[in-house]
């Protein structure tokens, strides 16, 4: 079978987007760690899959697949190039989108040059809903990680995540740390790790280990993570920049119990076909 796809990136953080609307296919598993693989596949970093809604209220169904073949709940540098694919492949005119996500409904908006804007919902911050293994709320917690104390701020942006605030960026051992904070046992499901240098109350740097993935050139929803931990501990403001190795995310969150927005570029790389 034949399956039209488009390669794409949000700041480098790079996708195959595959329309299920107008083709049908289905991915296993082990199909979507084959095409992952940089070598011999198309490689990404997540497989994006267009589908009808399931929900009368949504325009789409977005669905993400992680390198290795595990199904994600949220992203959003992801949900930036959806938008932009939904657009380019004529599929809506609209350019206003509801998305149902398994981590809850998400709306994207068509902006000049290239920039997608995205409503993240709420943020998450209860234990429970993150969710992350604790005996009651605080925005701070030391988990004992190889023998180290690491203190991480734990967010929800439909997805998990922990923020860990450094004084370096380039000296934090991203790999190592990372892989070990996103498997602790407190984290039932596993984080995204993302690891942010406060520069000032507007701007920030940020490399993040991602789930499923490893580290990645740009996180949206571990920038939108980075900001919500960053004002809950009082380091960033309600507005702000976050930088990654890719390029840089405007965040916006008046707050608790508010809807996030993030800002950021949507590119095309190439077009093309696979045999499944």
């Amino acid at each position: 079978m034949k399956v039209e796809f488009s390669k794409m990136h949000g700041l480098g953080n790079d996708f195959m987007v595959v329309d299920l609307v107008s083709q049908n296919a289905s991915f296993l598993p082990e199909q979507v760690r084959c095409l992952a693989d940089r070598h011999t596949g198309v490689g990404f970093d997540q497989l994006l899959l267009v589908e009808p809604p399931q929900s009368p209220d949504a325009d789409f169904r977005f669905r993400i697949y992680n390198a290795d073949g595990s199904e994600a709940e949220q992203c959003g540098n992801g949900a930036r190039c959806f938008a932009r694919f939904v657009h380019d492949h004529h599929l809506s005119p609209k350019r206003e989108l509801r998305l149902e996500t398994r981590g809850g409904a998400i709306v994207t908006r068509l902006c000049a040059n290239d920039e997608v804007e995205v409503d993240m919902g709420v943020p998450r911050t209860a234990p429970a809903e993150i969710p992350f293994l604790a005996d009651a709320p605080a925005s701070v917690y030391a988990l004992e990680v190889d023998d180290l104390r690491i203190d991480v701020t734990p967010v929800s942006i439909g997805n998990p995540h922990a923020v860990v605030f450094v004084d370096s960026v380039f000296d934090a051992p991203v790999a190592v740390l990372g892989a070990a904070i996103g498997r602790h046992p407190r984290f039932p499901d596993g984080a995204n790790v993302g690891f942010c240098q406060i520069v000032d109350s507007g701007f920030a740097r940020l490399r993040v280990f991602e789930r499923g993935v490893g580290e990645t050139r740009a996180c949206g929803s571990g920038a939108c993570a980075a900001a919500v931990a960053g004002q809950l501990t009082g380091r960033l403001g309600k507005r702000c920049k976050i930088s990654l190795p890719g390029g840089k995310l405007r965040i916006s969150w008046p707050g608790p119990g508010e809807v996030l927005t993030m800002t950021g570029a949507a590119s095309h790389v190439y077009h093309g076909y696979i045999e499944l």
